[in-house]
């Protein structure tokens, strides 16, 4: 499924016009985002979290050339799905 299914779906779900579900679907996926980008995680009941992993700076190696380079820390988005939503995927 991509963004166009999801705004499809919500429109159809929800009984609203493809502008108002749009709309919608981007605010979700924003408030998100812009949640995460302020170091908070968006715990969804039934459904998952979304939260921000750190990761710590590394050695690692340039596979072409051999040569051992520093990885430097970063963060990245992650979702943990919670109970519910593992068990419907596992039906």
């Amino acid at each position: 499924m991509n963004k166009t299914n999801l705004i499809n779906n919500v429109k159809e779900a929800a009984g609203i016009d493809k502008k108002q579900a749009e709309k919608a679907v981007n605010a979700v996926l924003e408030s998100i985002q812009n949640a995460l980008c302020e170091g908070d995680k968006v715990q969804l009941a039934g459904f998952g979290t979304f939260k921000v992993k750190e990761r710590g700076e590394r050695t690692g190696r340039n596979p072409r050339t051999k040569e051992i380079i520093t990885v430097p820390a970063s963060k990245a988005p992650a979702f943990v799905p919670g109970k519910a939503f593992k068990d419907a995927v596992n039906k």
